[in-house]
């Protein structure tokens, strides 16, 4: 009898947590189609991340770790800074002890929220983080761990995919049943696909273990720079819709619990330097991404 073909050897086992949110859905796929890749995709049901011992537990074995776990409330995190910090930063304490003790490399995703300002240009990863809201805080603890025990953190910035709630999907809702859209024209950022993110992560951990990559920060976002307005303009034009029902607006005219900074672009000079060229520009990665998003949408209806 002829035994069955082997696969490929595994070289390397992953850890994803938060690996049912929107970016970590897209981990998940990503990884999933690397045979040479042994993958424990845990969501908050299988590892609480507050959790320090269950943290050890989770982490052993692994050699690569992305904690894709989050608190993502901005605005409740206003009401609730220590439980938001308690996930976006007390438990990544957790995860930089356990990584480092159990020699995995660390990849942490953190936002363009933990910077306020406007700098020409865009924010490069050295920047000096400066916070305008719990949100940030908390982000900016969880980075501090990390970059105190020489690991990896990734920063991204106005994520869309078709998992979960973003912008995207909500304007897209809503154009089936409001015939104008209000939508805030003075704050400016790079809508990025959550795809292009784990596809990015996957590649700073392939380099990372090759001993190509040096630990510190990384940006991962699209290029180009667009307003809140802009990509709901964009949104209408890849549904076939009339842009003109979107109409520009103040943040003044929206008053949330937490401020936004009115320029939070990130500048990606470090994976370039890695051999990987930068991100596409927002408005063509959103066309390349709309056909997976409007049938995600469709189905949510």
């Amino acid at each position: 009898m002829v035994g069955a073909a082997e696969g490929p050897p595994v070289t390397s086992r992953w850890l994803v947590t938060g690996a049912g949110g929107m970016l970590g859905r897209d981990l998940v796929e990503v990884l999933s189609a690397r045979p040479e890749v042994a993958l424990t995709a845990a969501d908050r049901s299988a590892l609480d991340i507050t959790d320090a011992s269950a943290v050890t537990d989770a982490v052993a074995g692994h050699d690569v770790v992305v904690n894709a776990a989050a608190w993502t409330d901005v605005d409740g995190a206003e009401a609730r800074e220590d439980a938001a910090t308690a996930v976006n930063g007390d438990a990544v304490v957790h995860l930089a002890r356990a990584c480092a003790a159990a020699g995995a490399r660390l990849l942490h995703v953190s936002t363009d929220y933990v910077f306020s300002g406007s700098p020409e240009g865009g924010f490069p990863e050295d920047s000096e983080p400066a916070p305008l809201n719990a949100y940030g805080r908390s982000k900016l603890r969880g980075e501090l761990a990390v970059l105190a025990s020489g690991a990896y953190v990734v920063r991204t910035a106005w994520l869309y995919g078709e998992h979960g709630r973003n912008f995207v999907a909500t304007v897209l809702r809503l154009s089936t049943s409001r015939d104008t859209l209000d939508v805030v024209d003075d704050q400016t950022g790079q809508p990025t696909w959550s795809l292009a993110v784990a596809q990015r992560l996957a590649a700073l951990g392939d380099a990372a273990l090759a001993g190509r990559a040096a630990p510190g920060a990384y940006h991962a976002t699209a290029s180009g720079q667009t307003t809140w307005y802009g990509l709901a303009r964009a949104v209408f034009e890849e549904a076939g819709l009339d842009p003109a029902r979107v109409r520009p607006t103040t943040s003044d005219a929206y008053p949330r619990p937490a401020r936004r900074a009115p320029y939070s672009v990130l500048r990606d000079d470090r994976f370039p330097a890695l051999g990987h060229p930068p991100l596409p520009d927002w408005r063509s990665m959103l066309h390349d991404a709309f056909a997976r998003l409007s049938l995600s949408a469709h189905a949510r209806r």
